[in-house]
């Protein structure tokens, strides 16, 4: 029975709701780190927003610089416009996060912890004092059953010392009065150990006692502290299913919306349509101004400018004065063409007698390239180009040179290599360096 009860004992030590009192000081830190945790998410949704709209903003001005026309060019455009809603769908998701909920979790952590002048909780402290009052009375009983129990446990020992010794005195045949005091000693000993083990037993029976009521008591205070965490587990469930509800962009009809806009804008893409509208714009269905007879005049005394100087000796017919209609101009102005094809006014031998190649509005073959001062500019080759002449640069893209002097009427532009070769190249393959 003793063993039993001292099993019992060790379950029921002074001092094993130091775990419950803890847990209140755990739940404030985890509430830190839930707090911590949105953070780190709202920074990821940020960065992921600006990269979507950074590679959108990128993109769009490639594809418009580049050749792509058309209601093709249009669905290329929509996935640009994807990710720059998809973008300003995850900044919403971050304002969510570092807003609404880390105000909620900032706000329900200032009720429900209250920090104390000589610090600690007084959550903390009210757990402890709690536990200690139910726990006073049954500790002083369990101090006391401590106390007989190493009695009685001394007792024994000397017991059982006192009776080896005389057992060794009546082998060595040692003198009748020794004996004598060992064996009054034996006696006494084991007089001790029978009051011992009676006050031991007492003692367990008054604990035995107070038990109950101590094991109602803590349960109390237990189940108090229970409530207390059983709020912080339910709100954090409630916070984490508000967490989800902004992650979860499958739900938001904006989401929605805009794979739907983007799916329309791509099943509208029509090759038959952009293919005629090529056709009227830069084939045989666009206007044509076919070249007339002109006059002699002094302003036509002038040096020509080398595209012209081939232009005039090539082989077959060179149309001139071809002028844009307002389809035309109107394509310029919302899709930009991209990397530039020679033409006939771009001195091309293979292009001089298309004509659906484009000339001065005005209809002359002579262009005025009067001199001007040189500026140069620094640009970048957006693409690669090999020159088709001997006065064509020949570059690759992401190569550095200098643009000097404007573009002229057919995108042309005069530049000068890293190595110091001067020459002409395609206005369209280059970009100013920032």
């Amino acid at each position: 029975n003793l063993k039993a009860y001292e099993d019992i004992l060790k379950i029921s030590l002074v001092g094993n709701y130091k775990r419950a009192v803890k847990r209140v000081d755990d739940g404030n830190r985890l509430c830190n780190d839930l707090m911590n945790c949105l953070h780190e998410r709202a920074r990821i949704e940020k960065s992921y927003a600006t990269q979507l709209t950074e590679w959108a903003k990128r993109w769009r001005q490639l594809v418009e610089k580049g050749p792509q026309y058309g209601t093709v060019e249009r669905a290329w455009f929509a996935l640009m416009t994807e990710a720059e809603k998809v973008s300003d769908l995850h900044m919403e998701v971050k304002t969510a996060l570092t807003g609404e909920d880390l105000e909620k979790v900032k706000n329900w952590q200032k009720d429900a912890y209250h920090k104390q002048m000589i610090g600690g909780f007084k959550e903390t402290k009210e757990a402890e004092d709690g536990f200690r009052k139910a726990q006073k009375p049954w500790a002083k009983k369990l101090k006391e059953v401590d106390t007989m129990k190493k009695a009685y446990h001394i007792a024994c020992k000397e017991e059982k010392t006192a009776t080896s010794r005389e057992s060794s005195s009546k082998l060595d045949n040692n003198n009748p009065e020794a004996q004598k005091k060992l064996q009054e000693k034996v006696e006494k000993c084991q007089q001790e150990v029978q009051k011992t083990q009676e006050r031991y037993r007492k003692s367990l029976e008054e604990l035995d006692k107070v038990t109950p009521q101590y094991m109602e008591n803590m349960e109390q205070v237990f189940e108090q502290w229970q409530q207390f965490e059983d709020k912080r587990l339910r709100f954090f469930r409630e916070l984490l299913l508000g967490v989800k509800q902004h992650l979860d962009l499958s739900s938001n009809h904006k989401y929605s919306t805009v794979y739907n806009t983007l799916e329309d804008t791509l099943q509208a893409a029509d090759a038959q349509e952009d293919l005629k509208w090529f056709r009227s714009n830069n084939g045989p269905g666009m206007p044509m101004n076919w070249p007339q007879f002109e006059e002699w005049s002094m302003d036509l005394n002038r040096t020509l400018s080398r595209r012209e100087t081939k232009r005039k000796h090539t082989d077959g017919v060179t149309l001139t004065g071809i002028s844009q209609t307002t389809e035309q101009t109107s394509k310029a102005s919302s899709s930009s063409a991209g990397p530039v094809e020679k033409t006939a006014a771009d001195g091309s031998d293979e292009e001089a007698g298309n004509p659906f190649a484009s000339a001065n509005a005005n209809g002359n073959p002579f262009e005025d390239e009067l001199p001007s001062a040189e500026v140069c500019v620094p640009v970048r080759a957006l693409y690669d180009y090999d020159g088709q002449e001997q006065d064509e640069l020949t570059f690759k893209a992401g190569d550095q040179l200098m643009k000097m002097g404007e573009e002229d009427e057919q995108g042309w532009c005069k530049g000068r290599l890293s190595d110091g070769t001067v020459g002409l190249y395609p206005a369209n393959y280059v970009e100013d360096r920032e």
